[in-house]
């Protein structure tokens, strides 16, 4: 349907959508448009699990054979908890480079024909001319910015304020860490991407942040100071700031970003251009790849374009009801750490594991985990906590919908 197709953003969606559209039908004309110099990217390692690399394998086995290849796995969560240590089994997690990732997705895109355009950077004053434009260019998306009024994005603040950092130190297992200090509770979550590094986000609440005086100083002396904190659990590794950088990197805080809509004519909104999700829920690429999976259906299965797009909204709206409940519901657990961090530490553990339930916040926490651990046991209280859980949420979504912002 789709003879012509511009994607603004070579990300892991744009390029994966190529990669998509092309195996559909190789005559399409597809061309990806990159503002930053190839093998250029920000960040550290990407999670996902199984569940996306079956998807994968079933979507393109060439390129998904090679994401397996270069990728890194565990089984288990460690949690430091002042001087003591716990370990649980999980799901088993992957983890890969950002920019190995991006190295596969290119070279596959490259081999099936899509042109590729690096240090392209479009503007909404100058679209490219396509049946199709994807805009895939990040939270920040110019041409979502465009028609701001039309898309009705909002973006709303987080609390807390953290960093994204890098270390030499391979963690065998997704690492928590909480370290308590004189301004409050600062912790990191580690994991591996690779057999030589790891990622290791650091969060914190806004008191503790100025309290530690991680707002005065360079980047580089910050990363310095976190190293000290957080010395038993990198045994003396390095934290590495910007991978291609001076060794420092900012402080941000996150913004939950949702659009009304997801397109405009033929401009469509992709990945973390429509939506973001917290980053504790470890789901943004996993999210912006399905984006792709079902931007790719859509054109394929629909006879005409406003069809396929509408279809695409609609469908990726509702999947993302669920994943952006988890999100939020994972970063107020964190933003309340007071509530759960002097709980036994089996007990805190496994409510960081529950952190994700919209019942956590209206039970006493040590209710919750006992009603968890009978749950695990009788067939009736799991069925309880499925019926509950989805209603509580869309109460929740309900509230917000009907609340002005301001109020938020």
């Amino acid at each position: 349907m789709c003879v012509k197709v511009s994607c603004v953003g070579g990300g892991p969606a744009g390029l994966y959508l190529s990669i998509l559209l092309k195996r559909q039908d190789p005559s399409h004309d597809i061309t990806v448009h990159e503002r930053d110099p190839e093998g250029s990217t920000y960040g550290w390692g990407v999670t996902y699990w199984r569940g996306l690399l079956d998807e994968l394998h079933a979507r393109d086995p060439e390129s998904a054979r090679a994401i397996e290849e270069h990728s890194v796995r565990w089984n288990q969560g460690v949690a430091h908890v002042r001087d003591l240590v716990t370990r649980q089994p999980g799901d088993e997690g992957h983890g890969i480079g950002r920019h190995k990732l991006l190295e596969i997705l290119t070279a596959r895109a490259r081999a099936l024909g899509v042109r590729l355009e690096f240090e392209r950077e479009i503007t909404p004053e100058d679209l490219p001319e396509a049946d199709l434009v994807v805009a895939a260019d990040g939270v920040h998306s110019a041409l979502r910015t465009r028609h701001a009024q039309h898309f009705g994005a909002e973006l709303t603040p987080g609390r807390n304020p953290y960093v994204w950092l890098g270390t030499t130190k391979v963690f065998d297992s997704f690492t928590f860490a909480f370290v308590e200090t004189a301004h409050g509770w600062i912790w990191c979550y580690g994991y591996p991407f690779s057999s030589e590094r790891s990622t290791c986000v650091i969060e914190c609440a806004p008191e503790t942040w100025t309290g530690l005086g991680l707002d005065r100083v360079t980047d580089t002396d910050g990363t310095a100071r976190l190293e000290k904190i957080f010395a038993h659990i990198l045994d003396g590794h390095p934290l590495l700031g910007r991978p291609r950088g001076d060794g420092g990197a900012p402080w941000l805080t996150f913004r939950t970003l949702t659009n009304r809509t997801w397109y405009r004519d033929n401009v469509v909104l992709l990945g973390d251009a429509a939506h973001t999700t917290h980053y504790s829920i470890g789901a943004g690429t996993t999210l912006a790849l399905q984006d792709a999976f079902a931007l790719a259906d859509a054109l394929r299965e629909c006879p005409a374009l406003p069809q396929a797009l509408a279809r695409y909204e609609r469908d990726r709206t509702a999947a993302l009801l669920t994943p952006q409940s988890a999100a939020r519901h994972s970063a107020q657990w964190y933003e309340n750490l007071a509530r759960y961090i002097d709980l036994p530490p089996e007990q805190m553990f496994a409510l960081l594991g529950q952190r994700h339930s919209p019942l956590l916040p209206y039970v006493p926490p040590q209710l919750y985990y006992r009603l968890d651990q009978a749950a695990g046991r009788l067939e009736a209280l799991r069925r309880l906590k499925r019926w509950l859980g989805p209603r509580l949420a869309r109460t929740t979504r309900t509230a917000r919908a009907t609340t002005p912002a301001s109020r938020r």
